[in-house]
């Protein structure tokens, strides 16, 4: 006989935390370097949030993995067909964008021409040869994922916020980091 699932498992939990963690850090982190003037410490600053980047799209493949082996569980009964198809909209949407935001900024990186290095020993190859018209467009094209990804984050807090106050539905418990 099978049971229903009705929590994520440890690890989806663990990933889903980490990553969210990680995201709000590497956002802000990147925002507070598009403000310093350009030097020595600001080059070297980069660095870090390009292996935060890299890191998290590490993470993210794993969270893919983890995803596949261990489903999610089943929404609420009470949702209605609209309310299920956006919030697997959203779910699909952030992953799209936790994939293409790290992706961008490496791209950009190799069109600068500044090799992605991760940890300061393990040269990443270019993904593009150096181009900087290129990579003004992939740095405004980088700026605007992660706006777009602010935006669908707040939506998907929102939406867990409506579902633990509001509905009572027990969604957020299935992401909850207590048993």
């Amino acid at each position: 006989m099978s049971t229903i699932q009705t929590r994520y498992s440890p690890p989806q939990i663990l990933l889903h935390w980490l990553m969210a963690a990680l995201l709000i850090g590497t956002f802000l982190f990147g925002n507070y370097l598009a403000d310093l003037p350009l030097s020595p410490t600001k080059f070297h600053l980069i660095s870090y949030h390009k292996w935060l980047g890299i890191s998290l799209l590490a993470l993210l493949l794993l969270r893919v993995a983890v995803r596949l082996a261990k489903r999610a569980p089943a929404l609420p009964a009470g949702m209605s067909a609209a309310a299920r198809a956006l919030a697997h909209i959203g779910h699909a949407t952030l992953y799209l964008l936790m994939l293409l935001i790290p992706l961008s900024g490496w791209l950009m990186s190799s069109a600068y021409g500044f090799p992605v290095v991760l940890f300061g020993v393990l040269p990443l190859p270019d993904l593009i040869a150096a181009n900087p018209a290129q990579a003004e467009q992939l740095k405004a094209g980088h700026g605007l994922l992660n706006n777009v990804l602010v935006i669908v984050v707040v939506a998907h807090v929102l939406a867990a916020l409506k579902h633990q106050f509001i509905d009572k539905d027990g969604l957020l418990e299935r992401m909850s980091l207590r048993r």
